[in-house]
């Protein structure tokens, strides 16, 4: 994975918030807290990002559970942090791979599209399994397909047309590159878990326009990165562009398409 893959920073975060947020990663936070709520104990999230999952959690788990929410990205936690301010949680920055707790002192980790970024998934499972008390959970999620994301890929295909010689491949490559669930689950075993759960969820995502996946995904995510590296004077024109494409294929009121990812639980 490149290094500007793993580089949110700048504007990034509130574009990603706002845009992105409410239509792909807003309904996969409220599955995840559903299957989290009455959870007690401590309660780790990593790879927070800007705490869409934070804010769900808060409002789910125990009365005397606490949260802390980490992420390798001071700007993302920064931006969390203020959204939500809560007596029982706490803002942490910290690599995935190399967590600052203890052994066995985690009841829950808990990381929602965060795995598809560890430069090695193997090690971030056997950090997350170090922290947990045994028979703790460690529950997650990860993106299926870029195909079986029909507005993300709608993205992805359009920004790919307007560079031909070279289009860019964030989105297929970084989110959407680890999707296979028997890689997924042999990872798992190769980190020491030996009870794993994978589900496959269908949602419907939704926003307001299609000018919010067009913002979100071309100014508020990584494939910036890869649109200003080919043509640093075009970003807002091809954002324009890319929004006429999603309009045409879903619409120029509110907008919606399917949404896929994988929803593992594994046990330590």
């Amino acid at each position: 994975m490149a290094e500007a893959d793993k580089l949110f920073a700048g504007s990034i975060p509130e574009i990603y918030d706002r845009h992105l947020g409410p239509l792909i990663f807003e309904p996969y936070a409220r599955d995840l807290a559903g299957r989290m709520a009455g959870t007690g104990g401590r309660i780790v999230e990593t790879a927070a990002g800007t705490g869409v999952l934070t804010r769900a959690l808060v409002e789910a788990v125990a009365p005397d559970a606490t949260v802390t929410a980490t992420d390798l990205n001071q700007p993302m936690l920064d931006h969390a942090a203020q959204q939500l301010v809560a007596p029982r949680l706490s803002w942490r920055q910290a690599d995935a791979l190399r967590l600052p707790f203890e052994d066995g002192d985690v009841d829950v980790v808990v990381c929602q599209f965060g795995a598809m970024f560890f430069p090695d998934k193997v090690a971030g499972y056997r950090e997350a399994r170090r922290v947990l008390r045994p028979g703790g959970r460690f529950l997650f999620s990860v993106w299926d397909r870029l195909e079986e994301n029909e507005i993300t890929a709608a993205v992805h295909e359009a920004v790919a047309d307007l560079f031909p010689d070279d289009p860019p491949s964030f989105l297929a490559r970084a989110p959407h590159g680890y999707h296979d669930a028997a890689r997924i689950r042999e990872d798992l075993r190769a980190a020491g878990f030996e009870h794993v759960a994978i589900e496959t969820v269908t949602i419907r995502g939704r926003a307001p326009s299609a000018a919010d996946p067009a913002i979100g995904f071309c100014q508020g995510c990584p494939l910036r990165h890869e649109i200003e590296g080919r043509d640093a004077g075009r970003l807002d024109e091809i954002t324009g562009l890319v929004t006429g494409e999603v309009a045409r294929r879903f619409g120029r009121g509110p907008i919606e398409g399917r949404l896929q990812a994988h929803v593992i639980t594994a046990r330590a």
